[in-house]
């Protein structure tokens, strides 16, 4: 193609040229591209095996982990990063990432926000030049080096935003150098989102200590050497480690050391020793409409969507900011339009079906519905639990970038479509059949060998009633010599269950327990090396853990995983009510 220019939004203005690796899918950087090289290692998406280093990434925009903000951090401060992103949807968590490395380390790349219609274009170029707020496109290597180029900052809407008493004392420092760059951080995020003004939030969780690379913990540092002290009740998310047992387990001190040292800065700043990606199982989870800043994707979309909690999907390192102010931007989530869904998905009910229907609907949904929040309708009667729902919501957030769902009959805000969907029509009506559900039934078991080395239960943490359904589960049955079945949760749970008499039943039957850390962050050696295949009911680790550690995945209900720790084997055949359902029909 000859020089094809498009204008857009600049959020992140700068100079770049590069080759275009263009994509009609988002990406998760967590779990998505290795951040030491730059890698895409997800398998499920189509740019598997590029490489993004120096190249211009076109996605429609991130999906899946808040974490992403980080490995882009990492990426960008190692050289390995892209030469800039261009996207077709709100992109907020990568956004975040690149302005962190602006603000604190000095290094950026341009970011660039495009209208459907023009980021379609871009499938069919070689080569992208970006200038300000205005991309050029071209099907060769472009002759004229971007050091001869004036960036155009035409493009970049900065919207003013109100500030009172309190804010204006944080941002000219009479509060400490670590909270006036919090707010500064904050005010050019609001800007960017379109916010008018900030709110107080009641409380935090920040899953920025989860450690990705050297970077994350001198963005930590930095803010703790210059008195960073958070303002409102903070809770943190799992850490890459059990920082009580790392060393016992043959964690290597290279990842060890830092990720403990990650968890203690965070601790540092006044945050408390929660360690939990399940938030919503602690005594201070929060109330119906209470507004809060949470981070990880899994909480965000729970405390949303089941608890009627208000939050955005918020990025790492945005995170600790609103923590250390108290302040956020008024936009999202925290809006009653922003909650409303957008998409309709009537779903039937499968006779008979288990605890493996909830996740596998909600990876399947997420991945039909993008970054627009859906009503789901037909599900009236399931009854669903608390567990199902947490299952739901962590594949959910794993395949979809919208910060919530909406059941009806199910989840406080949608007793009806109308509810959900705000009195408006849906714009978009689609319909689930059971067919489709063995399509993404098949993308989550890639495992071929029926063999199982290792079961991997808690992903999100485990809750109570978890623990109380696996410890019948397992009672009086003896597990494969071969297999190890591990359970990751968090320590005020662990406790609980301890004084209930499970973990006794769970010991007995020789499962593993671990504290603080969660399988996204798990590998060798506590995930054993001759490994090869395993077992888990989460969605969420299904989709990640081919990714993140090399294994090939059966996936299935809790009794099927317990099932497999016992014998050594998946059974390889479809639940009956998937089966059944997905059964050619005779002809009369």
């Amino acid at each position: 193609m000859p020089d094809v220019p498009l204008s857009g939004r600049s959020l992140v203005t700068g100079k770049a040229e590069g080759e275009v690796l263009y994509a009609n899918a988002g990406l998760s950087f967590w779990g998505g591209i290795d951040p030491s090289t730059g890698d895409v290692i997800d398998q499920h998406h189509s740019l598997s095996g590029q490489n993004v280093a120096g190249r211009i990434l076109a996605i429609p925009g991130g999906r899946g982990s808040c974490t992403g903000s980080s490995i882009l951090l990492e990426l960008i401060t190692n050289g390995h990063a892209p030469a800039a992103l261009v996207f077709s949807e709100r992109e907020e968590i990568l956004t975040l990432g690149v302005i962190i490395a602006d603000t604190l380390f000095g290094r950026s790349i341009p970011v660039l926000h495009l209208d459907e219609q023009s980021f379609a274009k871009l499938q069919f170029a070689r080569f992208g030049r970006i200038q300000g707020s205005r991309l050029h496109l071209f099907d060769a290597e472009p002759g004229v080096s971007r050091d001869d180029v004036t960036a155009d900052e035409s493009g970049t809407e900065d919207t003013t935003v109100e500030l009172d008493e309190t804010d204006r004392s944080l941002l000219d420092g009479s509060h400490g150098e670590a909270a006036q760059i919090a707010m500064r951080i904050i005010l050019r995020m609001a800007s960017l989102q379109r916010a008018h003004k900030l709110i107080d939030v009641t409380q935090a969780h920040i899953d920025g200590c989860i450690y990705t690379g050297p970077a994350c913990l001198l963005f930590a540092n930095k803010l703790k050497n210059r008195g960073a002290r958070v303002r409102i009740p903070t809770t943190l998310n799992s850490i890459s480690v059990d920082q009580r047992r790392w060393r016992k387990m043959g964690v290597d001190t290279a990842l060890g050391e830092p990720a403990s040292a990650l968890a203690d800065a965070y601790m540092d700043m006044g945050a408390q020793l929660s360690f939990t990606c399940a938030p919503y199982l602690l005594d201070s989870a929060p109330k119906a409409s209470e507004q809060i800043v949470w981070a990880e994707s899994n909480a965000v979309v729970y405390a949303n969507s089941v608890l009627g909690a208000r939050t955005q999907k918020y990025p790492d390192y945005l995170d600790i900011c609103i923590a250390l102010t108290g302040r956020a931007p008024l936009t999202g989530c925290h809006l009653d339009e922003n909650r409303h869904a957008a998409v309709r998905i009537d779903v039937p009910l499968l006779n008979g079906s288990d605890d493996a229907f909830w996740p596998l609907l909600g990876y399947h949904v997420g991945l039909l519905t993008g970054a627009s929040v859906p009503v789901i309708c037909g599900l009236e009667e399931a009854g669903p639990g608390l567990d199902d729902l947490k299952a739901f919501g962590a594949a959910f957030a794993t395949s979809s970038a919208a910060p919530m769902f909406h059941i009806t009959g199910v989840t406080p805000e949608a007793a009806t479509v109308a509810m959900a969907c705000g009195g408006k029509s849906p714009r978009r009506k689609l319909r689930v059949e059971p067919v489709d559900l063995l399509a993404s039934w098949n993308e989550l078991n890639g495992a071929e060998d029926p063999q199982v080395d290792l079961v991997a239960l808690g992903n999100p943490h485990f809750s109570l009633t978890e623990c109380a359904m696996l410890a019948e589960l397992c009672n009086g049955r003896t597990k494969h010599p071969d297999v190890v079945l591990a359970v990751t949760l968090g320590r005020a749970v662990h406790e609980q269950a301890r004084a209930a008499g499970y973990i006794a039943v769970l010991e007995a039957f020789g499962a593993l327990l671990i504290n603080d850390t969660c399988w996204c962050m798990l590998g060798e050696p506590v995930i054993p090396p001759a490994a090869r295949t395993l077992m888990t009911n989460s969605g969420k680790y299904a989709h990640y853990a081919p990714n993140l550690i090399g294994r090939k995945v059966h996936f299935g209900s809790l009794a099927a995983c317990v099932d497999a720790a016992c014998s050594g084997q998946a059974s390889g055949q479809l639940p009956a009510w998937l089966a059944v359902s997905t059964e050619p029909k005779g002809i009369c």
